[in-house]
């Protein structure tokens, strides 16, 4: 009989690419000689090689390697969900979500009162996501994203639970008195106020702005959407942000236009692994998502 441990230093290593790694990501202390020692102790339990070395310290699995990991990394990654489910009873336990702040806001109030309503003893943990990013659904660290994805990758299962549409949000001493309305063209010599460079938020902004053969003269940024409607608000320049809302963000200290031509949507989805094991908690949020 294989021992566990020594499959889940496999799986740390060959998930994380080296021994030191390996040892850094375990859920609990443990050296890289002990690690290093449990996969070894698996090579001669199953008298095969399971790695061969890449580079100083790096670890690439062999072909049987590879088998073993595609067995054994469903369990491993769906651990930490599934024991988070035994805490009490088949509709009770906790589950951990990452949501993008905007859904955070919008969506989940009403899905978790649903949830709550209907299922009591479920415990659910939101942490905000300031950027799309599944690597803490692959590591196990949640057991949900709900986020605007362009495209859902193939280890993945989702389902839709919301549309959102880009408003061209502008402060109210910027529109000309008697105006009906403004456009990106309109608040070119402006002050753009971005999301964080290197986020997709930023990037589709950019985006949005070549459409319209638009190159703001100085940029602000700010972290999430909270903070580009307070710079807004304090009449710092104008934005374009993705809202849920059919009038868009709303203040008495800002005007918001939705950008209908060209008409763009971004679809938010709900994604989990596509091989979790089976988990009530997650199937009773499922259950009681919005529909779209």
């Amino acid at each position: 009989m294989i021992q566990i441990h020594r499959l889940e230093g496999f799986y740390w290593v060959a998930r994380t690419g080296g021994y030191a790694r390996a040892a850094r990501a375990f859920p609990y202390p443990i050296t890289q000689p002990a690690v290093h020692q449990q996969v070894k102790k698996l090579e001669t339990e199953l008298e095969l090689t399971l790695f061969e070395h890449v580079g100083k310290e790096g670890m690439k699995l062999t072909p049987a390697g590879a088998r073993l990991y595609e067995f054994v990394q469903p369990f491993f990654d769906g651990l930490p969900g599934i024991l988070r489910t035994l805490h009490q009873g088949e509709y009770g336990g906790e589950i951990e979500l990452s949501v993008a702040a905007l859904a955070l806001r919008s969506i989940l109030p009403a899905w978790i009162n649903r949830v709550h309503k209907n299922y009591p003893h479920v415990r659910i943990h939101m942490r905000e996501a300031p950027d799309v990013d599944l690597s803490v659904l692959r590591r196990g660290e949640v057991d949900m994203v709900v986020d605007y994805f362009p495209e859902v990758p193939d280890d993945c299962a989702s389902v839709q639970v919301g549309v959102m549409r880009p408003f061209l949000i502008v402060p109210n001493d910027l529109e000309p008195e008697g105006a009906r309305g403004l456009s990106i063209p309109d608040c070119a010599d402006e002050t753009f106020i971005a999301y964080a460079p290197n986020t997709l938020a930023h990037d589709l902004q950019m985006k949005g702005l070549e459409l319209f053969d638009v190159r703001p003269p100085a940029l602000h940024t700010a972290s999430g959407s909270d903070g580009i409607l307070g710079f807004v608000e304090a009449g710092l320049g104008y934005s374009v942000i993705p809202s849920f809302e059919a009038e868009g963000p709303k203040s008495s200290k800002l005007r918001s236009y939705l950008i209908d031509s060209p008409k763009v949507e971004y679809p938010v989805y709900a994604v989990w692994r596509k091989h979790t094991p089976e988990n009530p908690v997650l199937d009773a949020l499922l259950e009681e998502a919005p529909k779209v």
